[in-house]
């Protein structure tokens, strides 16, 4: 399946000179070091991924890690120092500035922490925004526009402006007015790290619903590891401008790259992560295989009821393949481990 983002080797470094640091021993040192040596500073160091077509690919790090500066190069909102990013089948590195300017409104909208919204407009023709500067015609974008007020959860409020309504609802109306132009690819940069909790909570359930309906590629940054566990399909770790660690969620909480993202999961409750994959072993001999059969995709949580309603091991499967079994203890064992630690 040909990638809907693909990333090779993409840096960027601020400074005189940042051009000659890469392929010079210099490129290896750490941050703080290149920075006292040269006075310029890494921002994004050789990072390659893809992003398959319809994934939600998650970037995360602390602040400083890279994060924002890398969803930037991806449009060249930032111009990359070396690498290449091919975006819908278009090298935005050496893409004209026409080329540019038909990508960032036709394939790729972007949903930030603050805003944007038209003060002076009302929620109808904020969503509509896009559509305008594409110079659809006003009836016609206005209907469309109506079609996502209605998709995002704001009917009623089309002729409400921007002060007039909550956070939350103001990051609908963002949300809206990226998915208005029907992008193949929507790009959020920590978009809820400014809500309340509860905002924040019910505005990611709604980025889950409106992925399940629409389908769209989401590359989604954000600092927070319990939103990027709950949004992501893969999930890739940064720090100081350099990939630390890609894979989906449980891959993340059971197979931790390094001490670094050890720390990052050492609190995640593992029952509410970890797959049957994670937890599956063997029959011992002689052992009953007529219990219950679960795709190995289950979370260990969402098995328990069932391995404990059974008195035969839960049959661990994909597709029509057996591949182990689970039973009550087996699950127990990653709650008791949770509870010790």
């Amino acid at each position: 399946m040909t990638a809907a983002l693909s990333v090779d080797s993409l840096w960027k470094i601020f400074g005189p000179r940042s051009d000659k640091i890469i392929g010079t021993p210099d490129a290896e040192l750490s941050r703080a070091d290149l920075k006292a040596k040269t006075g310029n500073v890494v921002g994004v160091k050789d990072v390659s991924f893809d992003v398959a077509p319809g994934e939600v690919f998650v970037i995360m790090g602390l602040s400083g890690s890279g994060k924002s500066t890398l969803v930037r190069l991806l449009t060249r909102l930032i111009e990359p120092t070396s690498g290449s990013v091919n975006l819908g089948g278009v090298d935005i590195t050496s893409a004209s500035e026409a080329e540019l300017r038909d990508v960032r409104r036709k394939q790729v909208s972007m949903v930030f922490q603050h805003f944007g919204l038209l003060p002076h407009r009302q929620v109808i023709d904020n969503v509509a925004y896009g559509l305008e500067v594409r110079g659809v015609p006003k009836k016609e974008r206005r209907a469309k526009a109506g079609e996502i007020v209605d998709l995002v959860g704001l009917s009623g409020y089309e002729m409400s402006y921007p002060d007039q309504l909550s956070g939350g609802m103001q990051q609908r109306v963002g949300l809206a007015r990226a998915l208005a132009g029907d992008p193949e690819m929507l790009l959020f940069d920590e978009p809820f790290s400014a809500l309340d909790p509860l905002i924040r909570r019910d505005m990611q359930n709604e980025v889950i619903r409106l992925h399940s309906e629409l389908g769209k590629t989401m590359v989604f940054i954000t600092h927070d590891l319990a939103e990027a566990l709950k949004l992501g399909d893969r999930i890739m770790i940064l720090r100081d401008g350099a990939i630390v660690q890609v894979g989906t969620p449980d891959e993340v909480v059971a197979r931790p790259a390094d001490d670094y993202v050890k720390d990052f999961v050492s609190e995640v409750p593992k029952a509410h992560v970890l797959t049957l994959k994670w937890v599956m072993r063997e029959p011992r001999p002689g052992e009953a295989l007529d219990g219950p059969t679960l795709p190995v995709t289950t979370v260990v949580r969402q098995a328990a009821r069932t391995a404990i309603a059974s008195d035969a091991p839960i049959r661990v499967m994909d597709g029509d393949t057996m591949l182990g079994v689970v039973d009550e203890e087996d699950i127990m064992r990653v709650v008791v481990a949770e509870e010790e630690s």
